[in-house]
């Protein structure tokens, strides 16, 4: 039989010694034999029964669970990790709510350019909606088509580089209210909101209407699901796209007369 001290082991398998020890204090992993001086000594099947520890432990099992399953030849493998599956799916599906609720207040210090409990609120007041309310108000609201291209708005939530932008411009846009709808920076930013709507809703007039009267009604905005904007940031981008729209066909106009 080889003979494999404790801190070989633990050089071993990368296993602490003060691991090891309560290994064996718990009765999981009891060492092959004790020098005269009380040193634990460890066999080849000790190094083996450790892997499988050390392996069901990556698979999420407790170290009570990971006893049983090696001390009963007739355990039912398949049940215990059917199991562990569901939990780890479970875990999995919380971990990535986390994770999207994490980006939701990400994005929203973005636009709102500040943390505070007022922009939590407003994502807990969100988070809270019944999603039948929501899917409701789609359906009466829109054609089964427009419902589809509801399914392009950028998200709070995701972080696919359309969404980001919107993000972004949105913030840039509120960061700049001061300096008046007609300015320049200003009108950068509605002209790339522009461009952007174009790209995704061109020859789609009036589903973005429609969408934007919805989105002027705190309620309507509430029920489907839309982050919620103040109105006076709301006020501000509709000013600054009529200037925007005005500037754009008065160019356009000019152009035509110099053909």
């Amino acid at each position: 039989m080889k003979s494999i001290p404790i801190q070989e082991l633990s050089k071993q398998t990368g296993i602490t010694v003060r691991t090891l020890r309560y290994y064996d204090q718990i009765g999981l992993l009891i060492p092959a034999a004790k020098t005269p001086g009380k040193h634990r000594i460890y066999s080849d099947d000790e190094l083996k029964k450790l892997q499988q520890i050390q392996f069901l432990k990556r698979l999420g099992f407790s170290l009570q669970e990971i006893s049983d399953m090696i001390s009963n030849p007739e355990w039912n493998w398949s049940t215990s990790l059917m199991n562990q599956l569901d939990f780890v799916l479970n875990e999995q599906k919380k971990l990535n709510q986390m994770e999207s609720a994490l980006r939701a207040v990400l994005h929203s210090i973005a636009v709102e350019g500040e943390t505070s409990w007022d922009v939590i609120q407003k994502l807990i007041h969100l988070s809270g909606r019944d999603p039948s309310l929501k899917h409701s108000l789609r359906q009466q609201m829109f054609e089964k088509r427009e419902v589809e291209l509801l399914n392009l708005l950028p998200n709070m939530n995701s972080t696919d580089p359309d969404s980001l932008e919107w993000i972004a411009l949105l913030g840039q846009l509120k960061r700049r209210m001061q300096d008046g709808p007609d300015s320049p920076d200003v009108q950068r930013i509605v002209r790339r909101m522009d461009e952007k709507r174009l790209e995704v809703f061109e020859d789609e007039d009036p589903f973005v209407d429609k969408l934007w009267e919805i989105r002027k009604s705190r309620a309507q905005s509430e029920q489907m699901g839309l982050y919620p904007i103040e109105d006076e940031l709301l006020q501000f981008m509709e000013q600054a796209f009529e200037i925007y729209v005005l500037q754009k066909d008065k160019k356009q106009v000019e152009e035509g007369e110099t053909t």
